[in-house]
């Protein structure tokens, strides 16, 4: 009985081999070719985050409180003027000995 020389590598291994190298080189032309994935865009902006209409409501009832103090100080600053400077009670105050 003659036997029948052995392959160093049997058939399957062989194609094994070849799929896993072509799989491989594709994946090497792959990570050549491939292109970078950083997204360098700032992120989008929306008018409703930058308007605050509270925030606005809140400075303009700020700023009438501050304009009615400064009108009402005006107001005290000019009678005074205008009553050169007299005073509004007397005082009747004498020293005991």
């Amino acid at each position: 009985m003659r036997r029948v020389p052995q392959l160093i590598t049997p058939l399957a291994n062989r194609d094994l081999q070849r799929a896993w190298e072509k799989t491989y080189q594709d994946h090497r032309k792959k990570v050549q070719n491939a292109q970078p994935l950083v997204d360098t865009h700032p992120p989008q902006t929306y008018g409703h985050l930058h308007l605050k209409l509270k925030k606005l409501k809140m400075e303009e009832e700020r700023l009438s409180v501050i304009d009615r103090e400064n009108i009402l100080l005006l107001r005290r600053v000019a009678s005074a003027m205008t009553t050169r400077g007299q005073t509004d009670s007397s005082n009747n105050f004498t020293h005991r000995r």
